[in-house]
């Protein structure tokens, strides 16, 4: 299996949730059932409350190190599901932050962004871009309340440059109610291989690798999937 699972989620513990990853480093689809959230995300006052309050300062250290080693500097970077609390390396020059989420007052205070679009992506998972604009993209504890994960990791796979990374973060704190159907049904670990399927289902992802990132010390726990878009579209219909 060349999952690469940091830091000591066992392969073992993952062996029952995905299957074997080949040589190219892409994700062959796995059981699961997503469903949808048992209460769609529509009011602007949710964003104030979840999900960036719900990871404390530890875990978000741990997201701007992250973003630190994998973000291209000078690039164009895409935070999706965005919201007032900068995760980004303050010292890197990126030559354009753009953040799109559902609350206007909180994307405009964020002062990492350059632009921002106010969008509910579990009504409409189109991101309003042009195919290859952005060298970077991430989700910060917010995969979780997605309606229609893949749609969206798909269509952020469009609007990056091919192999440009798209980092998705978690930790164990969720509002239930919010979340996805299954999302309180896994553990960890089975939350971890569920947002790899979601990129696995995409089916325009490559080099997806599975981090635990949980800073040393104990605290919150934070988890990652990471991977390299292909472009526009699933591999058998880019011809």
């Amino acid at each position: 299996m060349n999952l690469w699972v940091a830091r000591g989620l066992e392969a073992s513990r993952l062996g029952s949730h995905l299957t074997d990853m080949g040589r190219d480093g892409i994700m062959a689809l796995f059981q699961a059932t997503a469903g949808a959230a048992a209460d769609p995300i529509q009011d602007p006052a949710f964003a104030r409350d979840a999900p960036f309050d719900r990871i404390d300062g530890a875990a978000i250290a741990a997201v701007t190190n992250l973003y630190r080693e994998v973000l291209p500097p000078g690039g164009a970077i895409l935070d999706v599901m965005a919201g007032w609390v900068p995760h980004l390396p303050p010292e890197a020059p990126y030559r354009r932050v753009v953040g799109i989420g559902i609350d206007r007052h909180a994307l405009a205070e964020n002062p990492f962004l350059d632009e921002w679009r106010v969008q509910d992506l579990n009504r409409d998972p189109i991101l309003p871009f042009a195919g290859g604009q952005f060298d970077g993209a991430t989700i910060c504890a917010a995969v979780q309340y997605l309606a229609r994960p893949a749609e969206v990791i798909r269509d952020i796979a469009r609007v990056l440059r091919p192999g440009a990374p798209l980092i998705v973060t978690f930790s164990n704190r969720c509002l239930a109610t919010k979340a996805i159907a299954c999302w309180c049904l896994h553990d960890e670990t089975g939350q971890l291989c569920l947002v790899a399927q979601h990129f696995a289902e995409a089916g325009n992802w490559a080099d997806m690798r599975c981090l635990d990132r949980t800073p040393p010390g104990g605290g919150q726990p934070l988890y990652a999937v990471i991977g390299r878009s292909l472009g526009a579209g699933r591999p058998a219909e880019s011809d």
